[in-house]
């Protein structure tokens, strides 16, 4: 009896705990071949997890959008779900806690989080794709149109997403870790659903931060020149 009462008091606070402290946190998973890595970024409203393999690379799933804390636990409006057409869940409930330091999501002991070291950049942020540049008075896209490309950079890990937010059309992400300063910005890519093959490539370009726009050139995965818009959201 004692021991199962030690086994609740252990327990409670991962079964009732809804709150999240931001930033990026990483689990992983041994498989008969290969790793499979988890990762959840996080800001005070809006949360990205992703699931994708390593050794070989491979993309499993995505799904992202704004959380509220509901009593025990954290309910999330997904903007985007890749297992939509599978599941179709515009929805999503996950419990959080905290044991000796990781974070236990979804009550999975098994696969505890890892904080990632916080690592300030000039383009942390969330950013939406606006337009190709230069900017010379074309048409934004903006976050009040369906169709969007969400950027998601934090604590040099970035992310990128692009769907629609009223059919849950998913088109593709990718990410990795990122670097930015003095004006270049650095890509290592660890995921990309629409071609493994890119896992492990090195882009290099260069950014300027304009008022809320950020300004980025250099070439794309074709080695095409290019000169994208964002603005942060």
């Amino acid at each position: 009896l004692k021991q199962l009462l030690v086994q609740i008091l252990l327990l409670m606070p991962l079964m009732f705990s809804a709150q999240i402290t931001p930033g990026v946190y990483k689990a992983t998973e041994i498989l008969e071949n290969g790793k499979r890595n988890y990762l959840l970024m996080v800001t005070e409203s809006y949360m990205i997890h992703t699931v994708y393999d390593s050794n070989p690379a491979h993309f499993v799933s995505t799904m992202g959008g704004f959380f509220k804390v509901e009593q025990d636990s954290l309910k999330i409006r997904l903007e985007f779900n890749s297992d939509f057409e599978k599941t179709g869940e515009k929805e999503y409930r996950a419990t959080v806690g905290y044991a000796e330091g990781e974070m236990i999501f979804n009550g999975n002991s098994d696969r505890p989080y890892t904080r990632q070291p916080m690592l300030e950049q000039p383009l942390d942020g969330q950013w939406l794709f606006a337009t190709r540049g230069p900017d010379t008075g074309q048409e934004r896209r903006g976050d009040d149109q369906p169709r969007k490309t969400l950027k998601f950079l934090k604590d040099g890990y970035f992310q990128w997403i692009a769907y629609n937010t009223e059919t849950m059309d998913f088109r593709g992400t990718g990410g990795g870790r990122y670097a930015a300063d003095q004006g270049t910005y650095m890509e290592v890519i660890q995921f990309f659903s629409r071609d493994d093959s890119r896992v492990g490539a090195e882009l290099s370009f260069q950014f300027e931060r304009k008022g809320d726009d950020w300004h980025h050139k250099g070439k794309n995965s074709k080695g095409e020149p290019m000169y994208e818009i964002w603005v942060i959201r």
